[in-house]
């Protein structure tokens, strides 16, 4: 049984507040073929300089280190591709150094810059990612991906990822879901609404208008996941740059960008889902001693915590978040979130372990409408809009760079130019997208806080990266 001391649990204390003052991407595809990943790297660095109408040689001036995310050397055909791109951004002889997470990669990248300059190593760090998934098949990229479970243990059964989901998707259903037919018809409406919702983002790979009947119908890939419940594989750039307080104030200087509060945490669990130790249950700031003695009455098969349903790493990444930043209620504190919805089923797994509902009752987000930018039941505001990018079923999940994606999603909102990222006629053309005729403006309004949750493998890594407008923290002590 896993057990924890006082020091484990301690709250992460850093040397000095750290601010995302920038981040920028590129298109992302399944694949772009006149682009050389360098080019997309340089496309992004561009847009983040271009936020806070700076130059690239002037914002480059301000860097001190580099923290680059890349999972996959497979995929580009090139090992230490972090050192080529710092060569092609011209930001030698300054150090860097890659990381590597599998799916959580971008945010483990976020999380290295932030605490260099939390320490005071760096006051101004580069944060950049990406992946070039488009040199091998479909087939083959996910054999390449599965070899990031355990070679010994897990590969030799012939698992791709989608079949470790969907065996968990299997038992979620029959304890949480209760075998019911409304079930499963709840994730596909999450597919709905990821896939709707890039219809409105010019930087996504699937936009699709579609119904829950076409998820339903649509091909099989590991029972009872289906094509449209899986993420995508795509080739694509982000970056962020975080900065100290004082570095941040010169660097907006007479731009439209106000630096926003950033913390990142990470909590990790065993690669092998079907060989992970039970414990109690970690709480969270908004769950009580009491809130989970009777789940395995409730929920039959539900009382071995974490089980096969459930992501340990996530459920930590968000004690150590939200004791860094005094958020108690992620629903009442947060305005939106962009979590990591490799499929269907592990958008469901996450909203439970990181408090936005208790265990067991994850469809209720969807079902109530709460994740919605406009709740469909009552025409009003969702109270907790999630993954309005397209998330990574919609909008992409090119590894490396999903992280920060997701991060600089959060952060257009809160610094209300939502509208201008994803509505300008002129980021439509330069990607030859077609804008739609019904666009919506998802600026999600009065935006102060938001959160992203980068997530690798089976729940084997996970980030949680919160960003707060710095008049709007919760305790002045932070």
């Amino acid at each position: 049984m896993i057990r924890f001391s006082k020091q484990q649990l301690k709250i992460p204390d850093m040397q000095r507040p750290v601010y995302l003052v920038a981040g920028g991407q590129s298109k992302f595809d399944r694949a772009i073929p006149d682009r050389r990943t360098e080019e997309l790297c340089i496309e992004a660095f561009r847009m983040a300089a271009g936020m806070i109408e700076k130059s690239p040689a002037a914002l480059k001036s301000y860097i001190h280190s580099c923290y680059y995310g890349h999972f996959a050397d497979h995929f580009g055909d090139q090992l230490l591709g972090e050192a080529v791109i710092h060569d092609r951004l011209g930001l030698d002889p300054l150090g860097n150094v890659g990381v590597k997470t599998g799916g959580a990669t971008g945010g483990s990248a976020l999380w290295e810059g932030f605490k260099a300059v939390a320490s005071g190593y760096s006051d101004c760090v580069l944060v950049m990612g990406w992946e070039r998934m488009d040199e091998v098949p479909t087939d083959e990229g996910n054999f390449l991906i599965s070899c990031a479970a355990d070679k010994d243990w897990e590969s030799p059964l012939g698992h791709i990822y989608t079949g470790y989901y969907a065996v968990m998707a299997q038992r979620y259903w029959k304890i949480f879901g209760k075998s019911e037919d409304s079930f499963r018809r709840t994730l596909a409406e999450i597919s709905v609404k990821h896939h709707g919702y890039a219809r409105f983002n010019p930087f996504a790979q699937a936009p699709m208008k579609i119904t829950v009947d076409d998820v339903l119908n649509s091909p099989v890939v590991a029972f009872p996941l289906r094509a449209l419940d899986c993420c995508l594989m795509s080739v694509g750039a982000a970056c962020a740059i975080l900065c100290d307080e004082d570095t941040a104030s010169q660097m907006v200087e007479g731009s439209r960008n106000k630096p926003a509060r950033i913390w990142v945490a990470a909590g990790s669990h065993t690669l092998r889902p079907a060989d992970r130790l039970d414990m109690e249950i970690p709480l969270l700031p908004n769950e009580t001693p009491d809130q989970y003695k009777d789940l395995g009455k409730r929920f039959p098969g539900a009382s071995r915590y974490p089980g096969f349903t459930s992501f340990l790493a996530a459920r930590m990444a968000a004690y150590y978040g939200y004791g860094m930043t005094g958020i108690v209620d992620p629903t009442e504190d947060l305005d939106l979130v962009e979590l990591h919805d490799a499929f269907t089923i592990s958008d469901v797994q996450t909203y439970e372990d990181i408090g936005i509902r208790p265990y067991g009752e994850g469809r209720d987000y969807v079902e109530s409408g709460d994740c919605y930018h406009i709740n469909p039941h009552t025409g009003q505001p969702g109270k907790l809009p999630s993954n309005l990018s397209g998330g990574l079923i919609g909008c992409m999940h090119s590894v490396g760079a999903t992280g920060i994606m997701q991060v600089f999603e959060v952060a257009t909102h809160i610094w209300n130019r939502w509208e201008e990222y994803h509505g300008d006629d002129k980021i439509w053309k330069s990607f030859n997208r077609e804008k739609p005729d019904d666009w919506q403006n998802l600026q999600v309004e009065g935006a102060r806080r938001g959160m992203a949750i980068s997530h690798a493998g089976v729940g084997s890594h996970v980030t949680s990266t919160i960003l707060m407008d710095p008049d709007y923290l919760i305790s002045k002590d932070i």
